[in-house]
């Protein structure tokens, strides 16, 4: 129920972060109202479906699905596990050379130091080192709750103890870049492998790969029902069970602000919207330079988004998809998700590719509903450059698709060298550029995570959540949420509009109330609702004719 009078809360965007805030708000008693662009909720955590298959988009592991885990705590909350059934994996991902020879990084990391030290006894030295510092990350919980500033006595010396004792193995991990410890492996395969353990090389260090493996490893990274929509389509049940609205196709063009404080926003058809505090959970740079014009930035943001966003290696890459939807249970005895690392003159012929690999996922194991029974669904992914592919489609429509095609023939007839006969099975192919990530999803250059972990952008964005309470200089009424603010992740987009809330109560002097679901009914694939089509066009294939 809502207090009459209760503050007026519209937020911008029904993303992760968007939806978390709305629950939070309408939990702590305000009244709110959460404006999206598109026809679903979620963003970037989303799907769509052809012909029976779904492709998932987003979700490759989601931090959080251990009971008993702070990051637990948050999806209990806003209701995103209830009723589903989470897979766990045996590995986090199997990589394999051009010549056939592969490695499986498996998350118990007492199988993982036998698996390694067979195949490389000479190695022994970093793979004992690699697999003990797993052993201590798999004791650590260490997802903060509350935003610094406002986090009490007891709160503070919870996370002292936590931190303190580990805290030369979280300095030591987080100051040593993967490729450094990589190169310390004699065996070739070993020393590129590592370099994969999260499907592509992602230049981050050791830190993030032994926290994401041991998450595995302890139930706490699994993949949840329902995939990624159904993430999104929990969230947003249980936001309006707690009587908020979402309004679709209500496109925020810009933000109204008078006297110093946002008083509400209106709508591309002119509508309007008041407020008495308004969050923006969406595009950073879309927030500060469209939504206000660009009047309300400080040091910190204006070094985000006038320099460090233009400089190489700050933006989590972007990606080239491509689903395969194939009649019959092909690949039944590979890896739910390899990396095959290519010839260079093979990733040539990749569209924009950035990196000699590829990724191959059997998705249809991830979770039940995600292709009709006694078939498959793949993902295929390469990261890949935003701007070949944003001039090819503003300049030249029939281009732009003759390259979506070939990077669609290339994945064919790769999966086809390997696995004879799945070209003439293969029921449906759906390509998805970094284009279209923009496009659908309104997240600046196709990245689907935002600002790069560990990069120019992590303290600049850490200030401007702890120091600047997810705040604008000279704005009052405003908020920030989401991976612009506060990086990529899912949890980590789901927190910051917990902490948006947070921030706003204290401001407020009101309460702020967190309160589990309660759980819900048994998940069900219907329970996504309508599936959305990416192209209306058919793209159904023949065996012979590509796609």
């Amino acid at each position: 129920m809502t207090a009459r009078n209760a503050p007026r809360v519209i937020i911008i965007g029904a993303g992760i972060s968007g939806m978390a805030a709305g629950c939070y708000a309408r939990m702590s008693g305000l009244d709110t109202l959460i404006l999206e662009k598109h026809v679903l909720p979620g963003g970037c955590c989303t799907a769509w479906s052809r012909d029976g298959y779904l492709f998932d988009y987003c979700i490759e592991w989601l931090s959080g699905t251990a009971p008993g885990t702070a990051a637990h705590q948050v999806w209990q909350e806003l209701g995103a596990l209830d009723g589903k059934t989470v897979t766990h994996f045996d590995r986090f991902n199997h990589v394999v050379d051009e010549d056939g020879r592969g490695v499986s990084f498996y998350n118990d990391p007492d199988r993982l130091e036998r698996h390694l030290l067979a195949l490389s006894p000479a190695d022994a030295r970093p793979i004992r080192a690699f697999c003990r510092d797993l052993r201590r990350f798999a004791t650590l919980d260490l997802h903060p709750l509350t935003p610094p500033p406002l986090r009490t006595v007891r709160e503070k010396a919870r996370m002292a103890r936590t931190v303190l004792p580990a805290f030369r193995l979280l300095w030591r991990t987080a100051a040593t870049p993967m490729d450094r410890f990589a190169d310390r492996f004699q065996d070739p395969l070993l020393r590129r492998a590592f370099r994969h353990i999260f499907f592509q090389d992602t230049g981050f260090p050791m830190l993030p790969y032994l926290f994401g493996m041991a998450a595995a490893h302890t139930g706490n990274g699994g993949f949840p029902q329902g995939g990624s929509l159904g993430l999104s389509r929990s969230i947003e049940r249980r936001y309006t069970s707690l009587g908020g609205e979402i309004r679709y196709r209500s496109r925020v063009e810009r933000v109204l602000v008078e006297d110093g404080r946002a008083t509400g926003v209106q709508l591309k058809d002119g509508t309007r919207h008041e407020a008495d505090h308004t969050i923006a959970a969406c595009d950073g740079l879309t927030t500060v330079h469209r939504l206000l014009d660009g009047r309300y930035t400080g040091p910190r943001i204006d070094r985000l988004y006038q320099d460090v966003l233009h400089r190489p290696g700050t933006v989590f890459p972007a990606m080239v998809s491509v689903f395969l939807g194939v009649d019959g249970d092909f690949c039944a005895r590979e890896p739910h998700s390899t990396t095959h690392l290519l010839p260079a003159d093979q990733a040539a012929r990749l569209p924009g590719a950035l990196q000699n690999s590829l990724v191959v996922q059997v998705r249809s194991r991830y979770s039940d509903g995600f292709a009709p029974p006694g078939r498959t669904v793949l993902h295929c992914t390469y990261f890949s450059d935003y701007d070949s592919w944003k001039s090819l489609r503003r300049t030249d429509r029939r281009a732009y698709r003759a390259r979506k095609e070939q990077a669609a023939a290339f994945v064919r007839d790769f999966l086809e060298r390997r696995h004879p006969g799945i070209g003439a099975r293969t029921d449906v192919v759906e390509v998805a550029t970094p284009v279209t990530t923009e496009r659908y999803t309104g997240n600046r250059q196709g990245s689907v995570l935002g600002w790069m972990a560990f990069s120019e952008a992590d303290d600049l964005v850490a200030e401007v959540v702890n120091r600047d309470r997810l705040r604008l200089p000279g704005l009052r009424g405003f908020s920030l949420a989401g991976q612009w603010a506060g990086m990529g992740g899912l949890i980590r987009a789901a927190t910051t509009g917990r902490y948006a809330v947070q921030y706003l109560c204290d401001e407020l002097g009101t309460e702020f109330r967190a309160t589990p679901s309660g759980g819900g009914p048994p998940w069900h694939p219907s329970m996504l609702g309508h599936l959305p089509q990416l192209d209306p066009r058919p793209r159904r294939t023949t065996a012979r004719r590509p796609v």
